[in-house]
């Protein structure tokens, strides 16, 4: 099943910095999720300036609880960079 991820990130003076800090382990989950097949597609939010403050991810797990699982390891969960996490079941468009 497909899960639509929005994440704002924190918003204090710090919070782009430590977005940088865990970016590249993030990075590196998604790339093992990408061969694995649980990665969809995603990327950066941008506010106005171009600035990131935030993410949008698209995963397939078999339920929210395996959803729920690979969030709580996140290193932009366990980092403090995301500070809301919405999760939303999601049904792809096939054309």
């Amino acid at each position: 099943m497909n899960f639509l991820i929005i994440a704002h990130d924190f918003r204090d003076p710090q919070a782009l910095s430590r977005r940088m800090k865990h970016r590249p382990a993030h990075i590196e989950g998604v790339k093992r999720m990408k061969t694995e097949g649980t990665f969809v597609e995603g990327g950066a939010m941008l506010d106005d300036d171009g600035g990131m403050v935030g993410s949008m991810v698209l995963v397939e797990f078999p339920s929210r609880a395996d959803v729920d699982a690979w969030l709580a390891v996140d290193p932009y969960v366990t980092g403090q960079v995301w500070e809301h996490v919405t999760v939303r079941p999601f049904r792809r468009v096939q054309l």
